[in-house]
């Protein structure tokens, strides 16, 4: 059950980044639990893991993360 909670915080942290980034329509379900999942880890990686947490990831550092992730991505992609 662990993972599965995982995934659905990853989903929604995804979201959040997609929504604060402007691509959150270009990204589907799959992208923003990738997007939070890796979103989260960097986050965590570079700024703690400080601030409220759910199913084991901070959720302050990981929406950074994920804004961070989504950007570097979307300025990759479109230079393609």
């Amino acid at each position: 059950m662990g993972i599965i909670w995982a995934i659905i915080v990853g989903a929604v942290i995804g979201a959040i980044a997609g929504a604060v980034t402007n691509n959150g329509g270009s990204m589907g379900w799959i992208a923003n639990i990738v997007a939070g999942l890796v979103g989260s880890a960097i986050g965590q990686a570079l700024l703690g893991s400080w601030g409220p947490s759910l199913a084991g990831m901070a959720l302050i550092p990981s929406i950074i993360g994920a804004i961070i992730l989504v950007l570097v991505v979307s300025l990759v992609v479109k230079r393609t």
